[in-house]
């Protein structure tokens, strides 16, 4: 594990924010948003390369290590955000890359690597914050979906399972978790597939300024309230 020397262990009383995925894009976005909201930041992923960088800039910030596909590394990082920041108020699973192609020249190896990331990923880090939400009768889990979820084209044949797994994971977890105070949600978003192949020469970008401003409204959404999911895309041009 690897975290931002520049942060002693903290005694803070700030909400804790852990983002796991973190990218130039939509994870920088999603921690910078959370930090000027008042929250600690986790900044978790496989590399701290980039996590490490940006703990400086923050300020309250750590940076960790974290590969989602793995249990014991899933379970070792956030025993540390625990005993360095407290108690995780907020997951943001950003996590969601994919290996893209048809089904002709995907390996199996393609197909298992994008549930892993995808849906045991997220299925390992909300049972590592989901405990301490229930003790405390609150707490929030949004998770970075995609259109994919929703049909597949030839070249999300491994992605859109993986995504449509995470949905449906998503969808349980809400169900079973509201009545203890925990509210689940997913943001629709065409990102990751917009960084891979496309039918379309120019495809439509969605500001990640923007995708973050929708995760806190979802983190910070009053409790009388419910909803499930939001649909941040451009169009429906790309269906």
């Amino acid at each position: 594990m690897s975290q931002s020397p520049s942060n002693p262990s903290s005694t803070s009383t700030k909400p804790v924010c852990a983002v796991v995925g973190i990218g130039p894009k939509n994870g920088a976005a999603f921690a910078r948003r959370f930090a000027q909201e008042g929250y600690q930041v986790a900044l978790m992923s496989r590399s701290t390369a980039l996590s490490e960088t940006l703990a400086a800039e923050l300020g309250d910030a750590r940076a960790y290590a974290c590969d989602v596909t793995d249990a014991a590394a899933v379970e070792s990082a956030f025993d540390a955000v625990r005993r360095e920041q407290g108690a995780v108020d907020v997951l943001i699973y950003n996590a969601g890359s994919g290996v893209w192609g048809h089904i002709e020249e995907l390996k199996p190896g393609d197909f298992e690597r994008s549930w892993k990331i995808n849906a045991l990923g997220l299925f390992l880090c909300a049972q590592q914050v989901i405990p301490p939400m229930k003790s405390q009768g609150s707490g929030a889990i949004v998770v970075i979906g995609a259109t994919a979820s929703l049909r597949g084209k030839p070249f999300t044949t491994a992605f859109a399972p993986a995504k449509a797994a995470q949905r449906s994971l998503a969808q349980a977890m809400a169900r079973h978790l509201n009545p203890a105070g925990i509210h689940v949600s997913l943001i629709i978003v065409d990102g990751s597939i917009g960084d891979g192949p496309s039918e379309s020469p120019e495809p439509k970008r969605l500001d990640p300024h923007d995708i973050a401003q929708a995760a806190l409204y979802l983190a910070q959404q009053p409790r009388s309230a419910w909803t499930f999911e939001l649909d941040v895309r451009p169009s429906q041009e790309s269906w």
